[in-house]
């Protein structure tokens, strides 16, 4: 016979109190010291012990939700309306949650090491939490308080992940400019922080390495105006660019920009691949040629997961991305 789940009175016992304790920790109520706190989410820990969250949602009163954590690096106000690929993360959300009770709630951290925000996100979380390119630390500190958590970007092993294929569609985007006869192919690469950036960034170095290429390549943030800046910069340095690979379509719109501001044409001078498929691929001037990255249908399959309640430790699915040509990179193409 399989040994049975543990319980809170097992967790009260390993910790040493009350069960009273116990469900104040669980619920982020007053009443319980850092240390007792601390001690209890550990006896959670080595027990493997998971909170039933629909039944703490009716016990209280709250409503059954998915909560949608985005890292805005800056001011919340605009962050929704500035980046289309959080409104797609939500509209896969919302068509998921079709036809149930269940809620969703946007959270939106401005700081990536805003710990207390995460703490209190993750205390009234109930179905679950889906992470939106959220950073590593970040990541394991919603990992740790909540346990039903599902990243759509890579972060730990341990992490139940639904990603993208961000490297071989860079390596893909790069071998399609190659193809095109450029050779002289910069990058303009996503932060740091982000490991959708970093990802596309070792695709990128991977394809240049391959095609015997010179590797040169600047970086911003996923907004438009870094990519201009970027795009800028590399062109001044290198003005034999003849092809680009931009990290996100915000960046690539900059860089499009950019390339226009100091007198030369996309795609005739400088041809230009971004990276998402977003509406600002299809409004740019020229329309962007770019990888369609599937966000809709990680969000869906994200939340099916929460939904399930049956998330396995280190789950993981790679959803692959497709090249989607348009007129950045040929004359005439839509």
């Amino acid at each position: 016979m399989g040994r049975s789940k543990p319980t809170i009175s097992d967790v009260a016992a390993r910790a040493d109190v009350s069960r009273a304790t116990v469900s104040r920790v669980m619920n982020n109520e007053p009443g319980a010291s850092p240390e007792v706190r601390e001690r209890v989410r550990r006896a959670m820990a080595d027990l493997g012990y998971e909170p039933d969250q629909t039944a703490r949602a009716l016990a209280s009163g709250r409503q059954r939700a998915v909560d949608v954590v985005a890292i805005t690096n800056g001011p919340v106000i605009g962050w929704l309306g500035s980046h289309p690929y959080y409104s797609r993360v939500l509209a896969g959300v919302i068509s998921a949650l079709e036809g149930t009770d269940v809620q969703v709630r946007v959270q939106a951290l401005s700081r990536p090491d805003d710990f207390e925000a995460v703490d209190a996100i993750a205390a009234r979380a109930t179905v679950g939490v889906v992470l939106a390119d959220v950073p590593l630390a970040a990541a394991l500190r919603f990992q740790r308080r909540c346990r039903r958590v599902v990243s759509l970007s890579a972060t730990s092993t341990s992490m139940p992940t639904i990603e993208a294929d961000n490297a071989g569609g860079a390596y893909a985007a790069v071998e399609y400019l190659h193809r095109s006869g450029r050779r002289r192919i910069a990058a303009v690469h996503g932060p740091e922080h982000s490991a959708d950036a970093r990802e596309r960034r070792d695709g990128y170095l991977r394809a240049i390495r391959a095609f015997g290429l010179h590797g040169f390549g600047e970086s911003g943030e996923f907004r438009r105006e870094d990519g201009h800046q970027a795009a800028h910069r590399l062109l001044a340095a290198h003005p034999g660019i003849d092809a680009m690979f931009v990290a996100c379509d915000l960046m690539a719109a900059g860089a499009a920009q950019a390339v226009t501001a100091l007198g030369r044409k996309v795609p005739d001078d400088v041809s230009l691949v971004g990276f998402d498929d977003s509406v600002a691929a299809v409004c740019a001037n020229p329309p962007l040629t770019t990888m369609r990255m599937p966000v809709e249908e990680m969000a869906v399959a994200a939340t099916r997961l929460l939904l399930d309640g049956n998330i396995a430790s280190g789950y993981r699915r790679c959803l692959p991305v497709e090249l989607v040509v348009r007129g950045s990179t040929t004359r005439g193409a839509d």
